[in-house]
């Protein structure tokens, strides 16, 4: 059951704001009120045992691992990450990640034995794998008719990168795809791995030419998410102890320019451990963070980003940077960045965090009217929420999240207030949800199911549609 936010500030209200230390919480826990009020309404058993849906709802398979695109080349498996941007006469581009590696060849675009990577001029692949093995990551990109309800067109759109997890897309019309892997050149591998790589959100010919953005450094990047006001970029690094950075460009909207990484650092506790795990397993006892409680942000500058050793979150860690526990999806909506720590909270089943930048982002003025973070929900309930990770804020502020733990999996909405409900559930296998991204008009909304290499379009009776 979930708690609803205004229960939490009121427990929490004690707690200083002065964030000395941050008190521990020892509220006790509060009854939450129940998950299903704030959604659609029951979900309703899917005779052919693939989605359960609200009422009013219906689903479409749209596109499906190993079958043949325009271009010749086959549906990668393992769709990831994934965003919606208008096309031409009403229709909507989907650009979709596809989270593979070298290894998999089975999985990959290229054909069961790379039959087919001779096809793909040698200049499109970002990593070919010295001949013999190459990179099987990348995004994939569909022109959808949501009149029709069926794919114009789809083909291989970023070639040969690896383990292509989220991203996230840009104000200026294009899609962030990062490499979650910090896989280094060797034998096998041509160049080293962890940037992300920048996609049109536009039709093209085929792929795009692979130039990953260094300066923004790397790790093992999931999420990115971009304030349109300020085109600062903000990622996520999905490890136990990664760190939130941001990407400061020298223009707007040109990446590959270059700008400044850095660090997300709680003004008052400096190397905050925001886990909100319990003491034990070699851990000192931490401040328990309560929920709706905002904390002043600073950033701090990092240098050597392109990090050969991987240890870009330890240096900044040390250096007081905030550490969060997995953190996965992240979305720019409601004037705000949204993120999601997989194993955070005292249950390990799940963080959302809200990140408010400030009016002066980037600039010299924020010292003086900062950023704030704030944990905006911590169920600590299996039957709430169960490890977020993708996620997206809906055209009406709901956000809709993506489960990745180990039963039963479902896709989630969380009212602004903090109500959770159920908007979802894969009735076929245990196969987690990913991608959730939502038509440019708001009336479909668009997601995967990873291990079973399939996309849909769900439409229905949506808020504001």
């Amino acid at each position: 059951m979930a708690t609803s936010r205004r229960q939490f500030l009121q427990a929490a209200a004690a707690v200083s704001i002065g964030f000395e230390g941050l008190a521990r919480l020892l509220a006790e826990d509060v009854q939450p009120r129940g998950v299903g009020a704030a959604g659609y309404g029951p979900l309703v058993p899917d005779p052919l045992e693939m989605l359960d849906l609200p009422p009013g709802f219906t689903y479409r398979v749209i596109s499906q691992m190993g079958q043949t695109m325009d271009d010749g080349f086959r549906v990668p498996g393992k769709p990831d990450g994934m965003a919606a941007f208008p096309g031409p006469g009403g229709k909507v581009i989907l650009v979709r990640n596809h989270e593979l590696e070298a290894t998999w060849r089975d999985l990959g675009p290229f054909g069961a034995n790379n039959e087919l990577f001779e096809r793909l001029p040698r200049e499109l692949a970002f990593d070919a794998g010295r001949g013999r093995r190459p990179s099987l990551g990348g995004t994939t990109t569909l022109l959808y008719d949501p009149r029709a309800q069926r794919v114009e067109r789809q083909y291989l759109s970023l070639a040969c990168t690896e383990y292509n997890c989220a991203g996230g897309p840009t104000p200026w019309g294009t899609w962030i795809s990062c490499e979650e892997t910090t896989a280094r050149a060797d034998d096998f591998y041509e160049h080293d791995h962890g940037y992300p790589f920048e996609v049109p959100g536009r039709l093209t010919d085929g792929p795009v030419r692979p130039q990953p953005l260094k300066a923004m450094g790397r790790f093992r990047r999931e999420a990115v998410a971009v304030d349109p006001a300020s085109g600062v970029v903000y990622q996520t690094e999905d490890l136990d102890d990664g760190l939130i950075y941001r990407f400061i460009p020298k223009r707007k909207g040109e990446l590959l320019a270059g700008g400044r990484q850095q660090a997300l650092r709680v003004r008052e506790a400096p190397s905050l451990d925001s886990r909100n795990w319990p003491a034990g397993e070699g851990r000192r006892p931490a401040p328990v963070i309560p929920i709706g409680q905002p904390m002043a942000v600073d950033w701090i500058d990092l240098d050597e980003v392109d990090a050969p050793n991987d240890d870009l979150r330890k240096r900044g860690f040390a250096a007081g940077a905030a550490c969060f526990a997995r953190a996965e999806g992240m979305w720019h909506g409601r004037d705000a960045v949204f993120f999601a720590c997989t194993n955070g909270g005292r249950e390990k089943l799940g963080q959302i965090w809200q990140y408010t930048p400030s009016p002066r982002e980037g600039t010299a003025g924020e010292a003086s009217e900062p950023g704030t973070l704030e944990l905006f929900a911590e169920p600590n309930d299996h039957s709430v929420v169960e490890n977020a990770d993708n996620l997206t804020v809906a055209p009406w502020g709901d956000l809709v999240v993506c489960e990745d733990g180990p039963g039963a999996q479902f896709l989630v909405g969380v009212t602004p207030a903090g109500e959770f409900y159920k908007l979802a559930r894969n009735a076929r296998d245990n196969s987690e949800f990913a991608g959730s991204t939502f038509a440019p008009d708001g009336r479909t909304l668009f997601v995967n199911l990873q291990g079973t290499g399939l996309t849909f379009a769900i439409t229905g009776p949506w808020r504001g549609a």
